[in-house]
């Protein structure tokens, strides 16, 4: 407890740091568009003159801009009269000097603090950027970080009212789905580039270009994991075991690739945990190789169904047999991962946490002596992700200046790779890479990147 506090004191500090960049602009509040309003009716409503509400929401400038109901406006003080003096404003950093040569503001909106596992996780996550910050320094990239505490009840309108926020150049946030109306149209209107770090619902990012979307929702990567299996499953034996998991959710998976195969013609078997032995063995072929797919990423349906699969081999020196998994099997990693090499496992995912490599070892090390305890048993890695995530991002931008993407590949990710691409035409950008993780019999770890 005496080191937590330790620690949110720091990010308090960091929070406090924000009050260097002022604002250039104040608001009186943000205004939601009702059905029929009007730009001059709204102005009129707040006392202001349509210039005045024009000048803080920069995008009614546009050319064909029509208000839509359910969008957030801007609602400015009126300028000074001769019965109410000017508000003094301090003069904020040029936001469009070159962010090459200068230092990068980057904003973190998530929920930082200590009331509930979402908490402890981002600031893990935050934890990581700040250290992706330090290697950065050290490569010539300045960086300035402010940092908010985006509780899931946040006013998220008066969090992005408050002084800095409009001057970044980049933001990580938010955690929570219902609070991306707001971070879009605010992004938007500011051309601030806005990283979505986790998974989330919506799709904003079909809206707004500076939107970059990390993780893709899970309907995706079974798309895209369907994809991949008809294409290196070739000429297979096809082996879907049911797993009497009334809970899982990974029967849309199975009932998505049976529909895929049957489309292709291809015939499958089916088969039950609690089969006898006999009837296991009848899904299986001694002429084809045989690929095995559950319906439940569970632990201990797979080590039943791993079990299995050893009394089949056994009796059967001859018959090959591949596993498809699931994302959630690289928590198992540890545990099975023997069995994976026996099985000739394929795991479809967005990320893999390498426990082998150096650099994770050594970034774990750092990690446990700056903070104090060591990262938490989940995965993917929080602080890894924002390690990564930063250097991704703020090398980009340091490099590109406002022309970077992010569709140039990343060849230095510790654990999820980058390659993004744009949605439809003025859409922001969707993180593509996909990976499938091989163990292979010969006890290796092939990375196999689409």
């Amino acid at each position: 407890m005496k080191h937590m506090k330790r620690i949110m004191s720091v990010l308090l500090m960091l929070a406090l740091a924000v009050g260097m960049h002022a604002q250039t602009q104040s608001w009186r509040e943000m205004h939601k568009v009702k059905k029929k309003e009007t730009i001059y009716g709204i102005a009129h409503q707040y006392g202001i003159t349509e210039e005045e509400l024009r000048d803080a929401n920069p995008e009614m400038k546009n050319e064909g801009y029509t208000l839509k109901k359910g969008d957030y406006i801007f609602i400015p003080y009126p300028k000074a009269t001769a019965q109410q003096p000017a508000q003094t404003v301090v003069n904020s950093p040029d936001k469009n000097a070159d962010v090459r040569q200068r230092a990068i503001r980057l904003g973190v909106m998530l929920p930082l603090h200590n009331e509930n596992g979402d908490g402890r996780r981002m600031v893990e996550y935050y934890r990581g950027v700040l250290m992706a910050i330090e290697d950065l320094k050290a490569e010539g990239i300045s960086v300035d970080v402010h940092a908010w505490n985006m509780a899931e009840d946040a006013n998220v309108g008066m969090k992005l009212l408050e002084e800095g926020v409009s001057d970044c150049d980049i933001i990580f946030g938010p955690l929570y789905t219902k609070q991306m109306d707001l971070m879009s149209q605010f992004t938007k209107a500011y051309g601030v580039k806005l990283v979505i770090p986790f998974s989330i619902n919506g799709d904003h990012v079909a809206e707004n270009p500076n939107i970059y979307q990390v993780y893709q929702p899970q309907s995706q990567l079974d798309a895209k994991a369907i994809d991949n299996f008809m294409a290196r499953f070739v000429g297979y034996n096809y082996v879907i075991i049911d797993c009497n998991d009334e809970d899982s959710s990974k029967g849309t998976f199975t009932k998505a690739l049976r529909a895929r195969l049957e489309e292709s013609k291809l015939n499958y078997n089916i088969t039950n945990l609690t089969s006898s032995e006999q009837t296991f063995a009848r899904a299986f072929s001694l002429e084809k190789p045989n690929v095995v797919v559950l319906n439940t990423a569970r632990s201990p349906q797979l080590n039943e169904a791993f079990r299995k699969l050893n009394t089949l081999t056994a009796a059967n020196k001859n018959i090959q047999v591949s596993m498809f998994g699931y994302n959630e099997w690289l928590m198992y990693e540890k545990t099975y991962m023997e069995l994976f090499y026996k099985y000739d496992t394929y795991i479809p995912t967005y990320y893999y946490y390498n426990t082998a490599s150096t650099r994770i070892k050594n970034l774990e090390a750092r990690y446990k002596e700056r903070f104090g305890s060591e990262m938490m048993a989940a995965i993917p890695r929080f602080a890894i992700t924002g390690y990564d995530q930063t250097r991704f991002f703020l090398r980009g931008l340091h490099r590109d200046g406002k022309t970077f993407t992010g569709e140039s590949a990343d060849k230095d990710a510790l654990q999820t790779q980058f390659k993004f691409e744009r949605v439809g035409e003025g859409g922001g950008m969707k993180n593509k890479q996909f990976l499938f993780m091989h163990y292979n019999r010969n006890r290796t770890i092939t990375t196999i990147v689409y």
